[in-house]
């Protein structure tokens, strides 16, 4: 591929896939900053070697892995942190009352700092899950483990967050969906 080929296409998959990835690098460092660093990384990793890419998945989940591997690589082991996520969350509705939406933006954040003080494990399945809404499957490739692990991960971090938000008052005893 020809540099200016390849220039454009880094741009396409940056505009596709970067604040997919920006966010997935937050869940892990709990710094913005730190997490651009690291989705740059990703994308000169990605830009040198391109013509390595083999394509046995997609670019996008190629590039999760990628970006998981950078976090890994960041915290050899995971120090919990007690860091509210904000403005990752989608925007809601303009027609719902600024009350609602003061309260449905206290419960996601709420939920957010649930899923970030869990283990690792069920917080990146969670967080791919939930919020990049990606597939069992792909979820599966980007983490390297099999499609009933993730289930297993979902269902247990489903249940620890449901404990946590009981704990704190804002869960009913129904299973955290």
């Amino acid at each position: 591929m020809e540099k200016q080929q390849r220039d454009i296409h880094l741009r396409e998959v940056m505009d596709l896939y970067g604040h997919y990835l920006l966010r997935l690098a937050y869940t892990y460092v709990k710094s913005k900053e730190r997490a651009e660093d690291i989705v740059q990384e990703v994308f000169i990793r990605y830009y040198i070697h391109m013509e390595q890419f083999e394509g046995r998945s997609s670019v996008k989940t190629y590039l999760y892995r990628m970006v998981v591997n950078e976090c890994h690589n960041y915290f050899k082991s995971w120090t919990y942190r007690k860091t509210e996520l904000t403005n990752l969350f989608k925007k809601q509705e303009a027609s719902t009352s600024v009350e609602s939406q003061i309260l449905k933006q206290e419960e996601m954040d709420v939920i957010a700092h649930s899923i970030t003080t869990l283990e690792t494990k069920y917080r990146e399945v969670l967080w791919l899950y939930y919020y990049d809404e990606l597939s069992i499957t792909d979820i599966a490739s980007i983490l390297q483990c099999s499609v009933n692990t993730v289930k297993t991960r979902l269902a247990r971090g489903r249940k620890r967050v449901g404990i946590q938000l009981e704990k704190e008052g804002f869960y009913n005893g129904n299973e955290f969906t």
